[in-house]
């Protein structure tokens, strides 16, 4: 008897169809699984085998032959075990259905029968959903997950014999609605942080609006303990409310990676990512024997956070570098290859020095002129060419932490920011561009133009201030964010100045 079983595969963040194909034939002996399946599906056998004696099934003497198709795609997961049994369980008449049309399967099984959670649940049944089946039926603990997806019933199920209850019609196929209430998503969208918290430090608070107001990449220089940890884990909390397709990228990227929790669907706050600096190209840029998002992916649509960032690899922090430019990662393999989004805002902290108290108002620093140009040159010109604000970071005194006056909170300069993001949608309206960091020199030249005034302030600071040549744009696209914090249509001078003075890393004095 021949069977055909809907289910999915992952092929970056989105899903493509597979449909598991048994024949069950008397000519032979054993289960024969092809398709390019790895070693996880191949294992699934024995999977199987022990759930149906498990769950009062047998596994029938006959030859059974499952096609993975298409068989030139590459198959991996555990996800295939529950559409494998189901196919199996019908094509030798062990259960009679008419659901298997127009629903799709997903799900592990245990050696007892039961169901184990899987990855990439959104994005399959999304792909369910697109195909137009009716149904999707997984494992219990992926269904807040999977319920996210509207248009499709999603089923969950904690056993195999309680699902092939549910496909004879002797138990009832109960979707679950899971519909979020504005509360929840108000709920969901909290941050535990807030810049209220902060003492002081209007400079960097500033500067660090700026970048969310723009999508500007941050570095900050200062000593230890002058709070520039503190000050980045913040930044989320001030950037503009996620969109809902922003949520759903930001999902389907943490689905496929398996960190979206049993209880957890759609994810509306911004992700903030903060690898140690000892992790690998690949933990940083993802990919591996069976590729996986890496840490500039987790962060899409959010913060990727690197502390201490001389202590990282060169060659680690030069992965960056396209990312940062493309806003998104290939990885290659010799048969295939898969994308995935990055378009993250980098936050980078970092000591002035190997002591770490080049500057520092109180204390005498010990490295030598040669030392400090060392450590600096840790980050490459081409890296530090992808960051637009550069900020020195100075200790909060006394009289700053003893103060007891209420900080401005994250929601009100969240306010500001999101008004200012709402110009540059308007502004970049059919162009694959939502904010000013993204914009190229054409782009500059007719959403930026400089009047008189500020072209001869900005070539005077390029001057005297002996900035290199690759801070001219950068400053450019500063100011214009900081012209829309203001609610202004042109440049001001005042904005050119204020842009300048986040560029002190690119002076070649500096250091000296």
């Amino acid at each position: 008897m021949f069977v055909r079983v809907h289910t999915g595969a992952i092929a970056g963040i989105e899903a493509v169809a597979v449909t598991a194909e048994v024949n069950v034939s008397t000519g032979g002996l054993g289960l024969f699984i092809v398709g390019l399946p790895d070693n996880t599906i191949k294992e699934s056998q024995e999977r199987i085998h022990a759930a149906f004696e498990n769950s009062g099934f047998k596994l029938q003497a006959k030859k059974t032959v499952v096609n993975l198709a298409p068989a030139d795609l590459r198959k991996e997961g555990s996800q295939y075990d529950l559409p494998i049994a189901v196919g199996i369980l019908t094509a030798t008449e062990q259960i009679n259905t008419d659901l298997l049309a127009d629903s799709m399967f997903i799900g592990e099984l245990s050696l007892n029968g039961r169901l184990r959670p899987v990855k990439g649940v959104l994005p399959i049944v999304a792909k369910a959903r697109d195909m137009g089946l009716k149904r999707i039926f997984m494992p219990e603990e992926n269904i807040s997950e999977g319920a996210v997806v509207e248009g499709i019933d999603t089923i969950g199920v904690g056993s195999l014999l309680e699902i092939c209850e549910i496909l004879a019609g002797r138990m009832p196929c109960i979707a679950v609605e899971h519909a979020l209430s504005e509360e929840e998503v108000a709920a969901e969208s909290e941050y535990a942080e807030d810049f209220a918290d902060v003492k002081g430090q209007a400079y960097v608070k500033r500067a660090l609006e700026i970048a969310a107001a723009g999508g500007h990449n941050v570095i900050m220089v200062g000593a230890p303990g002058s709070g520039k940890t503190m000050l980045a884990r913040r930044m989320p909390s001030i950037m503009p409310p996620m969109t809902l397709e922003e949520a759903l990228e930001t999902t389907k990227v943490h689905s496929v990676a398996g960190k979206i929790g049993a209880h957890r669907g759609l994810i509306y706050t911004r992700p903030f990512r903060a690898p140690h600096h000892l992790t690998s190209q690949v933990a940083l840029i993802g990919g591996g024997q069976s590729p996986q998002p890496g840490e500039v992916s987790l962060a899409n649509n959010g913060v990727l956070f690197l502390d201490e960032m001389p202590e990282f690899g060169r060659n680690v922090l030069e992965v960056l570098r396209q990312p940062l430019e493309d806003r998104h990662i290939t990885i290659s393999r010799a048969k295939y290859s898969v994308d995935y989004p990055a378009n993250f805002t980098l936050i980078a902290s970092m000591n002035p020095c190997p002591c770490g108290y080049y500057n520092h108002p109180t204390k005498e620093c010990t490295c030598s002129t040669a030392a400090v140009h060392r450590y600096m040159a840790h980050i490459s010109g081409p890296l530090m060419d992808r960051i637009d604000i550069h900020i020195e970071v100075t200790p909060v005194s006394i009289s700053e932490m003893s103060d007891t006056t209420p900080a401005e909170s994250s929601a009100t300069i969240r306010e500001r920011v999101t008004r200012a993001r709402e110009v540059q949608l308007r502004r970049f309206e059919g162009l694959d561009v939502h904010s000013n960091a993204m914009m190229n020199s054409a782009m500059l030249r007719k959403f930026a133009p400089l009047d008189k005034a500020c072209s001869e302030l900005l070539e005077r600071a390029m001057t005297h201030l002996n900035l290199s040549a690759r801070a001219y744009d950068r400053i450019i696209k500063v100011a214009r964010t900081i012209a829309d914090l203001e609610g202004m249509e042109h440049i001001m001078p005042q904005h050119i100045s204020e842009a300048i003075g986040y560029r002190s890393l690119d002076r070649e004095n500096w250091g000296r």
